[in-house]
């Protein structure tokens, strides 16, 4: 009897000090600066993919959870452990590859770097239970370009692979080059993965680069904006894809040939006009048109508007500090909802789970693409983007009654 009190009154403590602790992490939370909310929040999503991966145990803990309207899930399950690793590494590869931050952001950053690093040797080890075939569908020329681009982003990464792995993570992204690219923005993914050839010393094929840059200009349709494909689409895939790509490669070749150079200046001034019209689609509260396929990337759909300001690119209409408070406002929003993780999982959907908003090409690594709005975090703590003091977006501006200037389209053909 005594022993049951006793466990009682110790149940009753604990239940009356539960909300305590919560009201006590909720107010921690408020006063984080926006970096260390953007860490706290980086580290929450990427960590069960990376400590996994280090650990080669990714596919036994990541869950096989595909669109409600795959295509193909047997398929599409097969191949999302490169996508994860992509879409995972590709936006926080900025802030892997910078030397700064207090002592926690410090330690944080070695321990990831440490399981990005064994993680890569794991999914290029054959006798890993981690490996990862580049060979078994088109789908691995996309998720081949994520894994160039992140390289790209980190070459601390590259330097820190030994000669072996080096080796075998180029084999693995020429073997992409056998898939045939979808006649759209997947051209784009063939010339990113020959940029990384070129940037890293290795024989590279211009004509794949050629190729996508001379059809992405004759899809170009005015005022920042390109089709995906043969057919205009009003979704994201300028920024999650088009913008992002182009003048990452831009900057690579830029350095090699010169014969793209008027090219290049349109595709940077595309850039800015673009940047302009993302930022004045963030609503005051973060929420944005959900309209389009790949919906369910979250905020990667602000994959272009992230990239200019870490490229510390943006246009002279954009401060970094209106960025930064709006994209901080797109993450709330598209991770507040309880649902939007499962057993520490991203879910299918925008805000929270949404199964019916996905894709018939979705399985579990694909809304991992959202990292990418944490580009910035590659900027360091001094820079204006984190050090200015908060400001009003466009929307929460014009919404408040302030007078603001107004918006032109812009010919940059």
């Amino acid at each position: 009897m005594k022993t049951l009190y006793k466990s009682l009154l110790v149940i009753a403590i604990a239940a009356l000090t539960l909300p305590v602790s919560a009201q006590k992490k909720k107010k921690n939370a408020e006063n984080l600066s926006d970096r260390q909310f953007w860490l706290q929040q980086m580290d929450k999503m990427v960590k069960p993919v990376l400590y996994n991966l280090a650990k080669d145990s990714l596919r036994i803990a990541m869950p096989q959870v595909t669109s409600i309207h795959i295509d193909n899930k047997e398929h599409r399950i097969k191949v999302q452990y490169v996508e994860v690793l992509g879409r995972v590494l590709s936006g926080i590869a900025p802030w892997l590859q910078l030397e700064d931050g207090d002592a926690e952001e410090i330690a944080l950053r070695k321990q990831y770097r440490e399981w990005v690093l064994q993680g890569l040797k794991n999914s290029l080890d054959s006798n890993a239970k981690d490996f990862m075939n580049y060979d078994i569908g088109g789908q691995q020329l996309v998720d081949a370009s994520y894994v160039a681009l992140a390289l790209i982003r980190a070459p601390w990464i590259w330097e820190h692979l030994d000669a072996k792995n080096q080796s075998l993570m180029m084999k693995s992204i020429v073997t992409t080059r056998k898939f045939k690219p979808v006649f759209s923005n997947w051209l784009l993914f063939s010339a990113m993965n020959e940029a990384f050839l070129a940037k890293f010393g290795y024989s590279w094929d211009p004509m794949r680069v050629d190729y996508a840059l001379q059809q992405m200009e004759q899809w170009y349709v005015g005022d920042g904006m390109y089709k995906d494909g043969s057919t205009y689409a009003f979704d994201y895939y300028n920024s999650y894809v088009i913008h992002p790509y182009l003048a990452k490669i831009a900057e690579i070749i830029g350095t090699r040939v010169k014969d793209y150079n008027s090219m290049f200046e349109k595709i940077r001034k595309r850039n800015e006009r673009y940047a302009i019209i993302q930022e004045r689609l963030i609503n005051t509260d973060g929420t944005y048109p959900a309209t389009g396929r790949s919906i369910v990337y979250r905020g990667g759909a602000f994959h272009h508007l992230a990239d200019m300001a870490y490229r510390k690119a943006l246009p002279k209409q954009l401060s970094p500090e209106q960025v930064r408070c709006a994209l901080t406002a797109v993450i709330k929003k598209t991770l507040e909802s309880p649902g939007t993780y499962k057993n520490g999982w991203l879910t299918i959907g925008l805000y929270g789970s949404q199964p019916d908003l996905g894709d018939f090409y979705n399985n579990q690594g694909s809304p991992y693409i959202c990292t990418n709005i944490f580009l910035p975090l590659g900027l360091p703590a001094s820079d204006p983007f984190w050090s200015n003091p908060p400001a009003k977006w466009s929307a929460q501006r014009i919404w408040t009654g302030e007078d603001f200037p107004n918006d032109h389209s812009a010919d940059l053909r």
